[in-house]
């Protein structure tokens, strides 16, 4: 009987159900899935709906990996990864024998430096803006884009985080405030909330009621855009990426990121203020302490102040200040 790889797919998203990955998550496996397919089906010289677990050979799948060498080291990686996962559920399954992707080179991916925003006053400058409001924007609504931004930058939220969040997302009494996340892998934490972001907040939801003239309930999302709509993704990269320009940052902002820089901003400025490795994990929702460490190995005051203790630095200070008239050459 010809098992046929589509069919196999779809029986591997539905295993994968309960764990209620993202939309965004699932569409990321359907890619990577596609991608491969579309490549063993050019391979073998069939229809991607013809292909069968027997196609899934060493060979095959070399080839097939080899047509997408171009892509970044991560995608292929990436790829590389969900498609060991799919071989997992095969092998459980009885599919197949045993998971080939072992044979399968994948590539390294080095460790990226945090995408924090640079300057000392990039953070206050954001801030200031945000408070008054973009002078260009045809609906202005400072309370909420000030919000946004305090939100994002004092919890280190992830931009799904952030538009997934209810009204009741906020808990706990006055001055003990926490914000329940939902993060990747539908995983649940909580953030604390600081009497002055509580503030904030509370400014904000007032105005929304105000500007709307309707109760907010509960169940209603946190954020909204200037319709009194769930905010979007295309949506909230816009009021970032113009709020960063207006203040006069965009340039500190590190490519390749744009919301995600003030998670990373969160991250680092805890580190560099003493938080330790548990505690940022706990914080960002990380499941490896290994992806938390890097804010701290990249950030923390102890590392820097060991690596300052370098006598080098002291005669380094000499130097410069005309402090050192000659060496005398070791004997």
């Amino acid at each position: 009987m010809v098992v046929l790889l589509h069919e196999t797919i779809e029986e591997f998203f539905v295993a994968r159900m309960p764990k209620k990955h993202s939309a965004h998550t699932l569409d990321a496996y359907r890619r990577d899935l596609a991608t491969i397919s579309t490549a063993l089906a050019d391979v073998t010289g069939s229809e991607n709906a013809a292909l069968s677990i027997d196609d899934l050979t060493i060979k095959n799948l070399r080839h097939a990996f080899a047509q997408i060498s171009g892509q970044s080291a991560a995608t292929i990686a990436r790829t590389w990864s969900t498609w060991n996962q799919l071989f997992t559920f095969l092998v459980a399954e009885g599919h197949v024998a045993g998971n080939p992707m072992a044979a399968i080179e994948k590539p390294r991916v080095s460790k990226s430096r945090p995408k924090a925003i640079t300057g000392d006053d990039s953070v206050q400058r954001l801030l200031a803006t945000a408070a008054r409001g973009r002078t260009n924007a045809r609906n202005p609504w400072p309370e909420r884009d000030f919000a946004v931004v305090v939100t994002l930058l004092t919890c280190g939220l992830r931009l799904s985080e952030l538009l997934g969040l209810q009204l009741k997302s906020v808990d706990g009494p006055a001055g003990d405030r926490v914000i329940g996340v939902r993060g990747k892998g539908n995983k649940e934490r909580t953030v604390p909330l600081e009497p002055e972001v509580e503030a904030i907040l509370a400014d904000y939801i007032e105005s929304r009621q105000n500007r709307f003239s309707k109760t907010v309930r509960p169940e209603d999302p946190l954020f909204v855009d200037t319709s009194g709509e769930r905010l979007q993704r295309g949506g909230l990269q816009y009021l970032i990426d113009g709020l960063y320009r207006e203040a006069g940052i965009r340039t500190r902002v590190p490519a390749g990121a744009l919301v995600h820089a003030l998670r990373h901003t969160f991250a680092t400025s805890l580190a560099r203020n003493g938080a330790t490795g548990t505690e940022l994990q706990k914080l960002l929702g990380h499941e490896s302490l290994a992806t938390t460490q890097r804010y701290v190995d990249a950030s923390a005051r102890e590392v820097r102040a060991a690596a300052r203790s370098n006598d080098a630095y002291n005669a380094l200070e000499a130097v410069t200040h005309n402090k050192v008239e000659g060496f005398e050459e070791s004997p």
